[in-house]
């Protein structure tokens, strides 16, 4: 313990300090362009899941059109329907990040962002040119494999490189560009979903435009550093001070001025290095936090996914025909990366729970209201209402549970928790499949409204507040 920190030397007496823990010196950072890159570099990565999360949902017209699949089913999991493209996706999610995201702590942030990207790509790139439901499916869910623990990932790892203080913005910031991806998802679907190009349909080129993301990590891997908390839990103390001595020259050089001193948390040098087991996070103060993500995570996929996945079948069920209703999701689209943008100024500002909670009633609200419209405005502007809601709550939650964790468990307490908002979609896109055929699009969106309430009491009634301290403040 005897390393000292240069860049904490008091400029009056000239005394030296001794080294605090890299979480001390990270959150001690003021904003920088290095940070920023490196936020702008994970987003890439992520831009790819939002991608292929959403173009399921614009591609579904020209699936029933090329009788790959049909809208709705006569059984309740039925194979044909289009239920079972959205169901064999989040079955891959929810297997990725289930069982997949706790190799993240273990061999570290920056690997398994690289290898489920690839992972991804390629299973992307062989469903394009599948023929078969059954076929699609498969490859959908090994696709979905790769997404699962990439997500996960870029969270941790953005929350571990970023300083508390701005913490909430930084994946607020992280979640607009992601969400770039679905306008421009919307926009590719409507102009290559009518036409066919050398031989093939143009949902299969929206899908491979998703496969393209594998050429980007060697540029990306290249350019962004392991975690330097990560390096510190496991031990790796020298590579751990070198990198973080590298970030803190970096951005000396950008401000021009001398870093504070840095603030250590009563215990953490002690706790962060310890080892992280599964069963931690079920143990005090875990358990309860645990019990109230997965509870968040059962719900809220009903009110987000059931939107963006169903929007054009609901608007198909009304009456409106193929082109005006892509037409009109790609317009609901464009905000899609305007929720985060908006959030960015403000999302360090108002406690992050609160955040979450009303807008997930902002969704069951709006979404009822969109249930009724027969008109193109009503359509367009509920629908805007819906997906700025939607997507207020998205960034919210991803900074939320990051939170919540240690980092000798984080990827894998939050890869567990976030596992079963993928269970959640695959139980949804039956069940709203089954009331969509029953009782039309009011009463899919009644369900809708229905988890979105219980989405604002189980958050309002159990989240522990996080805005603006320490990670590991936040861990005691």
């Amino acid at each position: 313990m005897a390393r000292l920190d240069l860049a904490a030397v008091n400029q009056a007496g000239m005394e030296a300090v001794p080294v605090a823990t890299i979480a001390a010196r990270l959150d001690r950072l003021p904003p920088s362009r290095y940070t920023r890159r490196l936020v702008i570099l994970l987003s890439l990565g992520a831009w790819f899941e939002f991608y292929d999360l959403f173009f399921s949902g614009y591609i579904a017209p020209a699936l029933y059109q090329s009788g790959i699949y049909t809208p709705t089913t006569k059984g309740f999991l039925g194979a044909a329907g289009f239920a079972s493209f959205v169901a064999s996706l989040f079955a891959g999610l929810f297997i990725g990040t289930l069982c997949m995201s706790q190799f993240s702590d273990r061999l570290g942030r920056r690997l398994i962002f690289s290898v489920s990207l690839l992972w991804y790509s390629v299973c992307t790139l062989i469903m394009a040119f599948q023929a078969t439901a059954g076929a699609v499916n498969v490859w959908r869910f090994l696709a979905g494999v790769g997404l699962g623990v990439q997500q996960v990932t870029i969270d941790t790892y953005i929350s571990e490189l970023v300083p508390h203080e701005t913490r909430g913005a930084a994946l607020a910031f992280s979640q607009f560009l992601t969400f770039l991806a679905v306008p421009f998802a919307a926009l590719a679907s409507w102009l290559l979903v009518p036409v066919k190009f050398l031989g093939l349909d143009g949902w299969r080129w929206v899908v491979l435009i998703g496969a393209s993301g594998g050429v980007l990590i060697w540029f990306i891997r290249t350019r962004i550093p392991e975690s330097p908390r990560w390096l510190e839990q496991r031990g790796r103390l020298d590579e751990a001070n070198r990198l973080m001595a590298e970030i803190e020259e970096r951005v000396r050089k950008e401000t021009g001025k001398e870093l504070p001193p840095p603030r250590v948390v009563e215990g953490e040098r002690k706790k962060e290095q310890a080892r992280g087991s599964w069963k931690e996070m079920w143990s005090k103060p875990y358990r309860r936090r645990t019990v109230m993500l997965v509870t968040y995570h059962l719900l809220w996929p009903q009110g987000y996914y059931g939107f963006a996945n169903w929007a054009p079948t609901f608007l198909l069920a009304e009456g409106i025909d193929v082109t005006k209703t892509l037409g009109y999701i790609a317009i609901i689209a464009i905000a899609n990366p305007i929720g985060p943008l908006l959030g960015w100024t403000v999302a360090d500002k108002f406690e992050r729970k609160w955040q979450i909670a009303w807008s997930a009633l902002s969704v069951g609200v709006f979404g009822l209201l969109f249930a009724t419209q027969k008109a193109a405005l009503g359509v367009i502007v509920f629908g805007l209402l819906v997906t700025l809601s939607n997507n207020w709550m998205s960034f919210a939650f991803h900074a939320y549970q990051t939170e919540l964790y240690p980092t000798r468990i984080r990827a894998g307490a939050v890869g567990f928790v976030y596992s079963w908002s993928r269970f959640g979609v695959i139980v949804s896109s039956f069940v709203i499949a089954f009331l969509l055929r029953r009782y039309g699009t009011t009463g899919a969106f009644v369900y809708i409204a229905i988890t979105m309430l219980l989405v604002f009491l189980v958050i309002g009634a159990a989240g522990p507040r996080t805005n603006r301290r320490r990670l590991e403040e936040i861990a005691q």
